[in-house]
This record gives structure tokens, C-alpha cells and sequence, in this order.
């Protein structure tokens, strides 16, 4: 087996950074861990409870990615086929999710009416509760997450043939400021909101810069591998 290069394992981390602190999900994550942090007595004991949630958010999150992945490279004659396709078709889809991530190209929202209704009984079950109550959110994907996830994880996944480590490093990624959010909970509201605050700034011109990234890389794929540019 053949090590993975690093760029496509930092990517991975990255893209699952991103997806943490994007709008939609930077806001349900902070929403869910205070939730969770109000409903327990001790400190640690929210701690653990914001942990267990940010665990269960990255295994569904992983989960899924692996499942996708894998069912698609282990059959021959598909996996052959994204193989040779994968290259032509990462071009035009890097452009869209650049767009997306602009907000030029706008997606409908969906999903996040079942976790808005299943938050108030998750959260009174304790750390357990955080836990499933992190798989639920994961399922409820925003626009700008489902892009990052469905149309730049699972197809630089695929192209590597690997469906567990990257997708395995995306949820890391998508753990970390979780995992920050659930440990400021026991400090207290302000210091989450202060982070929130920066976040939401610097998010802007991330996502910016990834967006003009994806676009630039897609457009050099299509020329390239679409168009024969230079072949």
C-alpha cells in the first residue's frame, strides 16, 4: 500500500476545520455544547458531556465518509471507472464548491428541524445524550457543509482510494474548535461568545481564500484533464 501524500491528509483537516466553523454548523455547534453545558451541574461533567457530543459529531461524520468511499472502491468495475473519470470530473466540481463556498452559487437548507426538535430531550440524558445528540447535528447538514463533505471530502477520498484515514482526519478536523467550544463552556458564556466572535470574522476570509484555491485548482484540472490543455 502506498503512503498517502501529505497534502491530500492536511486537505482533509482542513476542509473538516472549515466545515466546523462555518456558519450553519459554527452556530448549532456553539448553541448544542451550551445547551449541553447548562443542563449538568459540574463543570467537568459538561466538559465530558461537550466532549461526547464533539465524539459523536466526528464518528458520524467519519462514518458516513468511510461508507461512501468504501462501497464505491471495492466494486472493480465502478472503482475503475472513477478512476478514470475522477480527474475530469474533480475540475468542474471544484469550481462548483468554490462557488458555493462564495455564496454566488446559493443551496436550500435542510435537516435542521428534526435536530432543533430532538435537542431538548437529548440533552437531559447525560453524556450519552451529548453523544447521539452530536450524531444528530452531523446528519443535519448545511448547504456549505454538505458541499465541503459531499463534493470535496468523498471525491478526494476516492481519488486516493482510502476510505478511512481521510475521511478519519475530517472528522478530527471537524472536532477540534467543538472541542474548544465544550472546554470554554465551563469557563463561561463569555468567553464562547468572544470566540464566536472571532471566529465568524476570520471564517469570512477563510473560506474566501479556500473558495479562490478550489477555483483556481478546478479550472488548471479542467484545462488540463477536460480540455487536453497542454497534453
Amino acid at each position: 500500500m502506498n503512503e498517502l501524500p501529505l497534502w491530500p491528509a492536511a486537505t482533509a483537516v482542513w476542509l473538516g476545520l472549515l466545515t466546523s466553523i462555518s456558519p450553519c454548523p459554527l452556530a448549532t455547534n456553539i448553541a448544542a455544547v451550551a445547551y449541553i453545558g447548562r443542563q449538568v451541574a459540574s463543570p467537568a461533567r459538561a466538559i465530558f458531556t461537550g466532549l461526547a457530543y464533539t465524539l459523536g459529531r466526528a464518528l458520524t461524520y467519519t462514518a458516513i465518509a468511510a461508507l461512501l468511499v468504501g462501497s464505491l472502491v471495492s466494486a472493480p468495475t465502478l472503482s475503475f471507472a472513477l478512476q478514470g473519470w475522477m480527474n475530469r470530473l474533480l475540475g468542474p466540481l471544484l469550481i462548483v464548491v468554490g462557488l458555493i463556498l462564495l455564496g454566488w452559487l446559493p443551496l436550500p437548507a435542510w435537516g435542521g428541524g428534526l435536530a432543533a426538535r430532538l435537542q431538548g430531550r437529548l440533552a437531559h440524558q447525560g453524556v450519552w445524550g451529548g453523544a447521539a445528540l452530536g450524531m444528530v447535528f452531523a446528519l443535519s447538514f448545511c448547504p456549505l457543509s454538505a458541499a465541503l463533505f459531499f463534493a470535496s471530502l468523498i471525491p478526494l477520498a476516492i481519488s486516493h482510494h482510502d476510505p478511512l484515514l481521510l475521511p478519519t482526519l475530517y472528522g478530527v478536523g471537524t472536532a477540534l474548535p467543538v472541542a474548544l467550544f465544550a472546554m470554554l463552556v465551563a469557563v463561561g458564556a463569555g468567553s464562547v461568545g468572544r470566540l464566536f466572535a472571532r471566529l465568524t470574522a476570520v471564517e469570512v476570509w477563510l473560506r474566501r481564500a479556500t473558495a479562490a484555491l478550489f477555483i483556481a485548482i478546478g479550472v488548471y484540472f479542467t484545462l488540463v484533464h477536460l480540455c487536453g490543455v497542454g497534453t
